[in-house]
């Protein structure tokens, strides 16, 4: 099965953690649902922001990505890692357009302690990220 080039490019972005990249994946009008976040952020600096810090808090030395189900515009990817001695386990599900660029993306997580876990890091992560320049 080939992969779909935005899928391809949202690997090498987390391979690589090229923020520009991710930049020019994400749609000006993208939304992201955050395990954390009641309600859906809107916008690609938003967007950006979140991912930027998700990266840095998440995307240890033991993240990887176990399971993938792949469609024509849409894919779920299952990832573990571990912090602190807290195992996780969740899925991105990613929705991109025509063009190839990313405009929807959840993160969803367990278990509750890697949740709460979540919240707090990615709270003081996201007070010290500025304002991102996707």
């Amino acid at each position: 099965m080939t992969i779909p080039a935005p899928l391809a490019a949202w690997h090498a972005v987390v391979q690589s953690r090229d923020m520009a990249a991710l930049g020019r994946l994400l749609a000006d009008d993208v939304v992201f649902h955050s395990p954390v976040v009641h309600s859906p952020q809107r916008g690609k600096a938003i967007t950006f922001q979140y991912l930027v810090g998700a990266m840095q808090v998440l995307n240890t030395a033991q993240f990887r990505y176990e399971r993938e189900i792949v469609g024509a515009s849409d894919a779920l990817l299952e990832f573990s890692t571990e912090i602190d001695g807290i195992q996780i386990n969740g899925v991105d599900l990613i929705r991109w357009n025509e063009a190839g660029q990313i405009v929807d993306f959840k993160v969803m997580v367990r278990p509750l302690k890697a949740v709460n876990m979540l919240h707090q890091r990615m709270g003081q992560m996201l007070e010290q990220l500025k304002p991102g320049q996707p």
